[in-house]
């Protein structure tokens, strides 16, 4: 999420309400509202931030001056908070209404004392017209944030577990900005979430058709094409692939490594029913599963063994390192494996 920007939007619309003597309370309390949400926020306390800009907002808003820019910090301040119904709503609302955050800022230099200056556009365009003393009359306009509202509304959705509300922002938002690279990271991510796995799988690899070096895609693909027997050697490949260019990211190179030795395992849970099933009625096929079981763990062990060496304290790669071993009969192997599991153990207490 962008970081706010406080300032010269604020001061322009308090400059508003300072110019005639009816409107000082008002001017007062729009001062006050103000200070306390801007202080808030400076102190990352959110939760106080995002319900005073609402107030400033509404303040102005009931005095003809409808400046969403308000809005827009009090649904940052709420989904900082992790205030995600607040945020959901503030920025649904926002993306609505047809927010874009764009502002343009009146400048003029006083010539006597060379000093610039903002104004509203009214007495900008007044002193243009009528008066010599100013020059330099320049007008800026601020940069849209509609695709951060996109992004942002679309993470809070998924965050909240809304996934066919996200598919929906996000797929709006894409019709707008097509090539949004975080909506379309996103759009994936809510494709799975809604069990549209299929068209998850053409996401991923139009992504990486378009760039083969994201690790997570890699990663993501080989998940997906580990759940059917018929691609596991593909997802072997993705896997490796996302080990290779996840450079220092550890946790997905774990992720990956784990994958790896479970995909070559397949379901063991599985295997051993079966085996037990017919080990008295049949045991020649027994021993022919049991072979088979024996050969799966015997190539998922170097992929144990690389986890071990890129992560020795992680317990998780220890622990299925030593069972591996223990299939394989290979007790020293296992010996040494429930040493480094009691060392690990006894650190985490």
């Amino acid at each position: 999420m962008k970081k706010l920007i406080l300032g010269i939007a604020i001061v322009s619309s308090v400059f508003a309400f300072g110019q005639k003597d009816d409107k000082k309370e008002i001017n007062a309390q729009v001062q006050a509202t103000n200070k306390v949400a801007m202080d808030a926020y400076n102190a990352k306390n959110y939760t106080v931030a995002g319900p005073k800009f609402i107030e400033l907002y509404d303040l102005l808003k009931a005095n003809g001056q409808d400046d969403k820019t308000y809005k827009y910090y009090a649904g940052l301040s709420y989904a900082l908070a992790n205030n995600l119904e607040e945020s959901i709503k503030i920025y649904t609302d926002l993306i609505n209404s047809g927010y874009t955050g764009v502002q343009t800022t009146y400048t003029a230099k006083e010539n006597k004392t060379g000093q610039v200056s903002a104004y509203d556009k009214a007495t900008w365009d007044l002193i243009k017209k009528t008066s010599k003393d100013y020059s330099d009359f320049k007008t800026e306009q601020s940069k849209s944030v509609e695709p951060d509202l996109y992004e942002t509304l679309s993470t809070l959705l998924l965050n909240a577990k809304k996934n066919d509300e996200a598919l929906a922002i996000i797929e709006k938002g894409l019709a707008k900005f097509p090539n949004n690279a975080k909506l379309k990271e996103y759009h994936g991510s809510a494709l799975y979430a809604t069990g549209k796995t299929d068209q998850f799988m053409t996401n991923l690899k139009d992504q990486l058709a378009k760039n083969p070096n994201d690790a997570t895609n890699w990663y993501n693909l080989g998940v997906l094409q580990s759940k059917n027997p018929a691609t596991e050697a593909d997802a072997i490949t993705s896997f490796n692939k996302a080990i290779e260019l996840a450079a220092n990211d550890a946790k997905l190179k774990d992720n990956a490594y784990q994958n790896l030795v479970y995909t070559s395992i397949g379901d063991d849970d599985k295997a051993v029913k079966e085996i037990n099933a017919i080990r008295k009625s049949d045991p020649d096929k027994a021993t022919t599963l049991i072979e088979a079981r024996k050969e799966r763990f015997a190539k998922a062990l170097p992929y144990a063994e690389k986890w071990y060496q890129a992560s020795p304290n992680n317990i998780d790669a220890v622990v299925i390192l030593k069972d591996i071993y223990g299939m394989l009969k290979n007790q020293a192997k296992v010996t040494e494996m429930k040493a480094k599991e009691a060392e690990l153990q006894a650190k985490a207490k």
